[in-house]
């Protein structure tokens, strides 16, 4: 498979079961809530978009972010592949089509994402995305910021 073929899918009724049956190694656990509080919080709140990460007709991944029209910012809050689907560039991949479907919102002039600071691979994937850490939170995560250009929206 190549990382190529992984596209973004909208989270349906049909798609939620396996959505929530997604996992991450048990030493990531702690990094991010749980997909099934996830669909619990998208269900609830109207700013959110869940998109589920798709490597052709396999489910590979899930995210979630938020860019209201009153805002010039998006928050990318959940953001998660299936330990067995780590490690091929799915990620880096997924990470490039959100930021790519946040772009073309066209209203949106930078990105967040929080994650815990001793998260190295998450630490790495976004830096090489052209994420900077502007420092921790006041629940002590670690938030880092992408910028657009200006011919880039």
């Amino acid at each position: 498979m190549k990382t190529g073929e992984i596209r973004l899918a909208s989270l349906t009724k049909a798609n939620q079961a396996l959505v929530a049956s997604l996992e991450l190694a048990p030493d990531q656990m702690d990094f991010v809530a749980s997909n099934a509080e996830s669909l619990d919080e998208a269900a609830s709140d109207g700013d959110a978009r869940p998109r589920v990460v798709m490597a052709g007709d396999r489910m590979v991944g899930f995210l979630m972010y938020e860019a209201p029209q009153d805002d010039d910012e998006a928050r990318i809050y959940r953001f998660m592949i299936d330990r067995t689907w780590q490690g091929r560039g799915y990620g880096k991949a997924a990470l490039r089509e959100v930021l790519d479907e946040i772009r073309r919102l066209g209203h949106i002039r930078h990105v967040s994402i929080c994650y815990e600071p001793h998260n190295e691979a998450a630490r790495q994937l976004y830096r090489a995305a052209g994420f900077v850490e502007q420092g921790l939170d006041e629940d002590g995560e670690m938030i880092a910021d992408l910028a657009f250009a200006a011919d880039d929206r």
